[in-house]
C-alpha cells in the first residue's frame, strides 16, 4: 500500500468535504473525485485493474469510464429505478390530489383537541407517519403549513413552536418507499419492507416517542422564555388560512425543495392511494407469505394503473386524466437528476476510494486501535451527521458514505446493519435541526421566524432522538 498515494487519497476526501461543506453541486463533487482517485490509483499501481477482465475495454485509462457506466447501470437496474418509481408515484399523487386528500383526513383528528401542547405531541406523531408516504421533507412541511398549522395556532400554540414541530416530521426518513430507506435496505441486501419492519421500525418508534416529549417540553420553556417577543415567537399570514386549504407541493423528494400551488381538492378516498403501495408491500412479502412476493416498483405502477382507471371513471376526461398521468414519468426523470445521480456519483467516489487503498486503511486503523462495532457505528454516525448539518442535505450525507459500510463492517467483523441504520436516520435527524436545510428556511419563513431561532428550537428534540435512536440501533440491529 503505497503512502503516498494514501496521501494523495485523504487530501482529494478533505478537498471533497470542504467543497460539499461550501454547497458546490455533490453529483459533481463526487464524481470528479473519484475520477481523481482512480487516475491516481493507476499512476502508482500499474498493476490495477479497476473492471473485471471480462468487462474490461482492454485500455486501463478507458476503464475509468468503463467504471462510471458499470456503476451507473448496476444503480439503475437495482436501487435507482426504485428510487426513481416512488418519486414518479409521488409526483402523480401530488398531479391527481390524493396526497391533498390524506393531508386533509390526517388534520381533522388535531381540531378537535383542546390542549394545545398537547396537540404539539399529536402533530408531531401525525406529521412523522406522513411522511412515510410524502418523503419530501420540504413538500411536507408545506402541506402542513396550510393544514395542520392553522389548526395549532388557533388552539393557541405559538407559531414558533409550531414551525418547530413542522420542521421535526421529517427527522426519521423511514418507510419502504423512501429514497435514502431504499437505499439502506439495498446497502444490507434486504428488501425496503423487510428492513423497514425489522430495522427501522423497532428503533423509530420508541424515538419518536422520545422526540415527541422533548417538543412537548422544550415548547413551554421557549414559549416562556420568548414571551413577547414576535422575533423568537413568529407571527404569519398562513394563520389565517383555512385548515380545508389544500396546497399540492411540485416537490423532488429528499432533495430539500418545494413549491406549493393551490388546487381543487380530491375525494377523500383518494387518499387511499397514497398508502395502498405501502400496504401492499407489506401484506404480499417475506413477513407474511411465503408464496408471493410484490417488488416495490411494480407495487408503484400496480397502484398507478389503478388511480388511472378511477380517475378517469370519476371525471370522465381522458386528456386530463392521461396528461396526469405522465407526471408519473416527469417524476422518476426529476428523480434520476435529483438523487439517483447522487447515489451514482457517491459510488463512483467510494470506488475510487477502494482503489486508492483508504477503505483498507481505515479498516487497518479500526482493528489496530480496537474499535469495534458500536465505536465504529458511532464515528460513521457522527461524520454523516456533521455533514448533513453543514450541508443541510442528508441525502447527500448518506449516499457518499453509505456504500462503505458494508465492506467497513466485514473487515472489523460487525453487522452492516448496526452501522447502516443510525447512519441512515442520522441524515434526518441532524437535518431537522439544521439551519441551512431546505425545509428549516422554508419552515422559518412560514412561521416569521429566523432558521437559526428555528433550529434552536428543534435541536433539543433532535439531540435527544439521536442519542436513542444510536442506542437502539447498536441494540437491536
Amino acid at each position: 500500500m503505497s503512502i503516498a498515494l494514501l496521501t494523495i487519497a485523504i487530501i482529494v476526501l478533505a478537498a471533497t468535504i470542504f467543497f460539499l461543506l461550501k454547497g458546490k453541486s455533490p453529483v459533481m463533487v463526487l464524481l470528479f473525485a473519484g475520477v481523481i482517485l482512480a487516475v491516481f490509483s493507476l499512476i502508482f499501481d500499474p498493476s490495477l485493474q479497476l473492471l473485471k477482465e471480462d468487462a474490461t475495454s482492454g485500455s486501463r485509462w478507458f476503464d475509468i469510464f468503463g467504471l462510471i457506466e458499470s456503476v451507473a447501470i448496476k444503480q439503475l437496474s437495482g436501487v435507482g429505478i426504485i428510487i426513481m418509481a416512488a418519486g414518479g408515484f409521488s409526483a402523480y399523487m401530488n398531479g391527481i390530489g390524493a396526497t391533498d386528500a390524506l393531508v386533509r383526513i390526517a388534520a381533522r383528528p388535531l381540531s378537535k383537541l383542546g390542549h394545545p401542547y398537547m396537540l404539539l405531541i399529536v402533530a408531531y406523531l401525525l406529521g412523522q407517519a406522513l411522511f412515510m408516504v410524502i418523503p419530501s421533507a420540504a413538500g411536507l412541511a408545506l402541506l402542513l403549513l396550510v393544514s395542520i398549522f392553522p389548526i395549532l395556532v388557533a388552539a393557541g400554540v405559538t407559531p414558533a413552536a409550531a414551525g418547530a414541530v413542522i420542521v421535526s416530521c421529517s427527522a426519521l426518513p423511514m418507510g419502504p418507499g423512501t429514497g435514502t430507506a431504499i437505499l439502506a435496505a439495498k446497502t444490507v441486501g434486504e428488501s425496503p419492507a423487510v428492513y423497514f419492519v425489522h430495522h427501522q421500525l423497532p428503533v423509530a418508534l420508541p424515538t419518536m416517542i422520545v422526540i415527541a416529549l422533548i417538543l412537548y417540553i422544550t415548547s413551554k420553556h421557549f414559549d416562556r422564555r420568548d414571551a413577547g417577543n414576535s422575533e423568537l415567537l413568529g407571527s404569519s399570514s398562513i394563520t389565517g388560512t383555512s385548515p380545508a386549504t389544500t396546497a399540492t407541493a411540485s416537490t423532488t423528494p429528499q432533495t430539500g425543495t418545494a413549491t406549493a400551488s393551490t388546487k381543487d381538492g380530491a375525494p377523500a378516498i383518494y387518499a387511499i392511494f397514497v398508502l395502498l403501495p405501502i400496504i401492499l408491500l407489506i401484506v404480499f412479502s417475506p413477513l407474511t407469505n411465503s408464496s408471493i412476493e410484490l417488488s416495490t416498483v411494480s407495487a408503484f405502477f400496480l397502484v398507478w394503473i389503478l388511480a388511472i382507471v378511477v380517475d378517469l371513471i370519476r371525471t370522465r376526461k381522458v386528456e386530463r386524466t392521461l396528461t396526469t398521468a405522465v407526471t408519473f414519468f416527469t417524476g422518476m426523470g426529476k428523480m434520476f437528476g435529483s438523487v439517483v445521480s447522487l447515489i451514482i456519483a457517491a459510488q463512483v467516489f467510494a470506488e475510487g476510494l477502494k482503489s486508492a487503498g483508504l477503505i483498507d486503511a481505515i479498516i487497518n486503523i479500526a482493528k489496530g486501535a480496537s474499535l469495534g462495532e458500536t465505536l465504529m457505528a458511532i464515528v460513521l454516525t457522527i461524520i454523516v451527521g456533521a455533514v448533513t448539518f453543514l450541508t443541510g442535505s442528508g441525502v447527500g450525507a448518506f449516499s457518499a458514505f453509505a456504500s462503505l459500510a458494508p465492506e467497513v463492517a466485514t473487515g472489523i467483523g460487525a453487522s452492516a446493519v448496526k452501522l447502516v441504520t443510525p447512519m441512515q436516520f442520522a441524515g434526518g435527524l441532524f437535518r431537522s435541526m439544521s439551519p441551512v436545510a431546505g425545509v428549516t428556511i422554508a419552515v422559518a419563513g412560514g412561521v416569521g421566524i429566523s432558521p437559526v431561532a428555528l433550529a434552536r428550537r428543534s435541536a433539543p428534540a433532535m439531540l435527544g432522538g439521536i442519542l436513542v435512536m444510536t442506542a437502539l440501533s447498536l441494540i437491536i440491529g
